[in-house]
């Protein structure tokens, strides 16, 4: 009974599958559907879309007469080809006999730590923006967690045991130790979405690590009496004309990088040599205006002529991209100078303590730094743009100046 039973089941399979031809669906379908649904492939193979938006491949398979749904993982983790070697392979051991269910608690069982993060960096590994990136992610695990639970099945690694791996370098190695507990999430989010647990124990040790102090990264600048030297080679290059001339209006205006090279001609007037930023592209999300000395005019009229037509003054080489700060970076350190782009804002702020009698309101400002003291900050209406056009035409005369000498500024 129960043969023939198993055989009208897997003639229906049979018929179900002549329904819906082996490879039904495609790699870019599975990337966009979004209705809620059941999607058939072949070999029993279903994408399950939920209402939601998420996305799991399930198998219907007959094991051993018992027809029956086992779970392949989200859609978003396994791909379309790993699904259908999966179910290939699954529906042969059940024909053959066996119980794909029973392989795959095994299989899942077996699974250490390090076996789960090694195979989590080579399903994210083609995501990554480059190979540095990559290697980073498995070698802090090597270097810092693989010695302490790599031999934990997946399944039963802890809060203690990631307590464990953090707890000596929290403090000591901040942003390591932030990035480490960032990875091992990486892989218990993995292994929850197989459902192989429940939790993720990188999470759930937040109230249990002690407050970090801030970090400040203190970055490469140029001593200010350089920078006139820095703009006369920048102009004599070879590089192209629309980062030179970002390279030095970020230089004038003590701009950030991504301040100049997301620019837009509908943030300038040029007749009153005003630039407004808007607030969604200030670190401070408030709306900005800078003084533009008569070089920056010149440099922004320049630049009319590489417009793209996307509204973009400085664009990159691909149509409608911005130029990139690593486009910056590397003129800056290709014209031979060991410094950071960001740098210049601090090779401005040094000049403006040391070569001017600026109040520390107006040099603050220039950079477009927030009042800290809140109540401060309540009081302070005034953006000094005047006195900022004031000490922004001084940095301009001292940037173009023959030599690094001039006059204290009152």
């Amino acid at each position: 009974m129960g043969d023939r039973m198993a055989g009208e089941f897997l003639a229906s399979d049979e018929k179900q599958a002549s329904k819906h031809p082996d490879k039904a669906l495609s790699a870019a379908f599975v990337r966009t559907v979004s209705n809620p649904g059941k999607y058939t492939d072949g070999h029993g193979l279903i994408l399950k879309v939920d209402k939601s938006g998420a996305k799991r491949w399930i198998q219907r398979i007959v094991i051993r007469g018992k027809r029956t749904e086992m779970g392949l993982g989200s859609a978003s983790l396994v791909s379309l080809a790993e699904a259908r070697e999966a179910a290939l392979e699954n529906r042969k051991l059940a024909r053959a006999g066996g119980d794909p269910l029973q392989a795959k608690r095994v299989a899942q069982a077996l699974l250490s730590f390090e076996e789960a993060a090694r195979k989590v960096h080579a399903i994210h590994e083609p995501t990554w923006r480059n190979k540095k990136h990559a290697a980073q992610f498995i070698s802090t695990l090597e270097t810092y967690t693989f010695p302490r639970m790599g031999n934990l099945k997946v399944s039963e690694v802890t809060t203690a045991d990631v307590l464990a791996v953090l707890q000596p370098i929290w403090l000591e190695k901040p942003e390591t130790a932030r990035r480490v507990r960032q990875r091992i999430g990486t892989v218990m989010k993995w292994a929850v979405a197989n459902g192989w647990r429940q939790d993720n124990p990188a999470e759930a040790i937040a109230q249990a690590l002690p407050k970090q102090g801030k970090t400040q990264k203190h970055r490469k600048a140029l001593p200010y009496d350089k920078v006139p030297e820095f703009i006369e080679t920048l102009t004599a290059s070879n590089a192209g004309d629309a980062t030179k001339l970002a390279l030095e209006l970020l230089i004038l205006t003590a701009s950030r990088s991504g301040e100049v090279r997301l620019a837009e001609w509908s943030e300038f007037d040029l007749d009153k040599a005003i630039w407004t930023r808007p607030a969604s592209r200030m670190k401070a999300k408030k709306e900005h205006r800078v003084p533009l000395s008569k070089r920056a005019v010149e440099i922004l009229t320049g630049a009319k002529a590489l417009s793209d037509g996307t509204g973009l003054v400085f664009p990159g080489t691909k149509f409608g991209k911005p130029l990139s700060d690593m486009t910056l970076s590397k003129l800056v350190k290709g014209l031979g100078y060991d410094v950071d782009v960001h740098g210049f804002r601090t090779s401005f702020k040094t000049w403006a303590q040391e070569r001017t009698n600026a109040p520390r309101d107006v040099s603050e400002a220039a950079l477009a730094h927030s009042v800290k003291d809140k109540a401060e900050a309540a009081y302070a209406r005034s953006d000094f743009f005047e006195k900022r056009r004031s000490i922004m035409n001084k940095w301009e005369q001292y940037m173009l100046a023959t030599n690094a000498t001039v006059a204290r500024v009152g």
